[in-house]
């Protein structure tokens, strides 16, 4: 018998395929195992959280929350974790205090065990609310502390030093915290930091010590084995279909490396690769959803750039979609330096986003010509307190005209944050008066609306948030009654890319023609369009400078603008960006239908000139 196992918090469900597969698996793709995995004796599984919630209702028509409890029900016997993001709950910006004692309470009351709370900043501003409400709740709370390095790629610097970690470590433990996460989201901790962090952490604080590391730069099973070593309790790894790359370390060799010693997790490895077996077979209908078509299962470039897998994949998709990957890059070697132009925070959601999206603009539009509403409150100090000082300049350009004010704040973020709960139920009123409903929409007004109608009939379920036709155990000729055709020699294959989503789609002609490109102008062979100067003064037709959707118009028809005047909110790569008038006059008309997703160049408004 071990005489110290190593407890294994299992990821698959929430962590490894929102890591690899953007988060798209299906609830009916769990459900067969959930029982199985029960029995499997891991400490917890995590299997709510992070993405989920967003992923579930944005792109998938589930109730994130009816999950939760099937989940529950499956899963009678393993703790249920989640990952909360302090403030932000399971969002991309700070909510008011209502909605996250409420969130929390729900989120306990549908089945959640154990709560792993973080902050973006490690701001124990951001955390002192989410922290009581699960105290309150009688739930176990763990508090995270997100990893990050400076420039030099090890722990150690002006910034992220083993001092820093402890300090965080001692506090969040005065906090309340029944146990303590290193959360290393971009596999950046190397396996010797790892070995003294937690060595330094077993002196200094009382409470259990689980790690959380990603596979992207090749370190993490290294990584985890130097921290069992250095006495780590718990360990986050997935079953290896949906482990490596951007997810976790897999649990299988990690189980059979500890056999026999005084670390031996006692785990049953013929479980885990029943279980891995099923995964083996089914997820190959989730091809297309792949985050990254890197042949190399690790990309050493983040030990440089830095950025978590999902970071890099919205990073990939978004230049594609915005016929800039060309830019890439540029994007790459801009982010550091907008990171450093914002404090250096940790690259992680939702400030991660933030550094992405603003380094994408940087490139494609001049540094900080545009400033996504998020970045603006950042700057403003809406999300915390940066670990050090922001760029003079970034914060000028950021808050110049900002409705909230010129200079940042220096007191807790949400004690400016009026509450929420009642507005938000006021506006679902007509549709539900079920509270998890209501959080929903308190989460994501936009997508989040667009959901609930769906859900409860007043809207049909989009042909692109249903399960694919791939995914189904008949093909189309089957559902439709035809016979299925043989491939021609005409037959020619496509790249098709819509949101994140990629597909390889073959097209044959009917009537057994070939394909030409014969009298096709190189704009419509390649499905470009000239260049528009979309924020450029001077043009009075508004056009979307990059894909996204439009949240919401701040002008009306006939009303008078002058330049730079808000007109549009325009979301891209989660972010909000606020889009201004390229000319003074009047709007003469809004051609987007507000929740309406948009692609680059589509024109938003029309300004007649003074």
């Amino acid at each position: 018998m071990a005489t110290n196992p190593v407890k294994i918090t299992d990821t698959t469900f929430r962590d490894g395929h929102q890591s690899l597969l953007a988060t798209r698996l299906r609830l009916e793709d769990m459900e067969p195992v959930a029982s199985q995995m029960d029995k499997i004796g891991f400490h917890s599984m995590e299997v709510w959280g992070g993405a989920t919630f967003d992923a579930t209702t944005r792109f998938l028509a589930e109730d994130p929350w009816e999950r939760l409890r099937r989940f529950r029900e499956l899963i009678p016997n393993t703790p249920l974790s989640m990952l909360l993001r302090g403030q932000s709950l399971v969002g991309y910006r700070n909510y008011a205090d209502d909605v996250v004692g409420e969130f929390v309470k729900r989120s306990a009351e549908n089945g959640i065990d154990i709560f792993r709370v973080f902050d973006a900043l490690n701001d124990e501003w951001n955390l002192t609310c989410a922290a009581e409400s699960v105290k309150s709740s009688g739930k176990h709370l763990q508090m995270a502390i997100c990893y990050s390095v400076t420039e030099s790629g090890r722990m150690g610097g002006p910034i992220y030093n083993l001092e820093y970690f402890v300090k965080k470590a001692k506090q969040f433990e005065s906090m309340g915290a029944d146990s303590l996460c290193i959360k290393d989201m971009a596999g950046l901790l190397a396996p010797y930091d790892a070995f003294d962090l937690i060595s330094e952490l077993k002196r200094q604080v009382s409470v259990p010590l689980q790690l959380h590391t990603h596979y992207t730069s090749g370190m993490a099973s290294m990584t985890a084995l130097k921290a069992i070593e250095a006495g780590v309790d718990i360990v986050d790894a997935a079953l290896a279909p949906l482990a490596l790359r951007t997810s976790q370390p897999a649990v299988e060799p990690l189980v059979v490396s500890l056999t026999g010693g005084n670390r031996d997790t006692g785990i049953d490895l013929n479980r885990l690769l029943e279980v891995g077996d099923y995964f083996e077979s089914m997820l190959p209908k989730y091809n297309h959803h792949m985050a990254s078509p890197r042949f190399a299962v690790i990309d050493a470039r983040v030990l440089s750039h830095q950025i978590p897998g999902g970071m890099a994949s919205n990073l990939n998709s978004q230049l594609r979609e915005a016929d800039a990957i060309d830019k890439l890059s540029e994007v790459l070697e801009e982010i550091p330096e907008t990171r450093k132009d914002l404090g250096y925070p940790p690259l992680v959601t939702p400030i991660s986003q933030m550094v992405g999206s603003q380094a994408v603009s940087n490139v494609l539009f001049g540094r900080y010509k545009m400033i996504s509403d998020q970045v603006k409150e950042y700057v403003f100090g809406m999300y915390g307190r940066a670990p050090s000082k922001v760029n003079p300049e970034v914060i000028s350009a950021a808050l110049s005209g900002y409705d909230k004010g010129s200079h940042p704040i220096s007191e807790r973020p949400a004690d400016h944050i009026k509450p929420e709960i009642e507005t938000a139920k006021a506006a679902v009123s007509d549709i539900t008066d079920d509270i998890d409903d209501v959080l929903i929409y308190a989460l994501y007004p936009t997508t989040g609306m667009k959901f609930l109608r769906i859900k409860h009939g007043l809207d049909p379920v989009p042909e692109e948030m249903k399960a694919d036709l791939a995914d189904k155990p008949n093909n189309l000729s089957t559902l439709t009654g035809l016979s299925r055709p043989e491939k021609s020699a005409s037959v020619r294959a496509f790249n098709v890319f819509i949101d994140d989503s990629y597909f390889k789609v073959e097209v044959d002609p009917t009537d057994g023609s070939s394909f030409t490109t014969a009298g096709v102008s190189s704009n419509e062979r390649n499905n470009t369009s000239p260049e528009k100067s979309e924020l450029s003064p001077g043009n009075g037709t508004l056009s979307s400078p990059m894909p996204g959707i439009l949240l919401h118009y701040i002008v009306e028809v006939g009303q008078r603008v002058e330049v730079g005047d808000p007109i549009a909110v325009l979301e891209a790569m989660k972010m909000e960006n606020t889009l201004p008038s390229p000319i003074g006059g009047t709007v003469e008309s809004l051609s987007v239908e507000p929740g309406a997703i948009v692609v680059k160049g589509e024109v938003l408004a029309i300004i007649s000139p003074q």
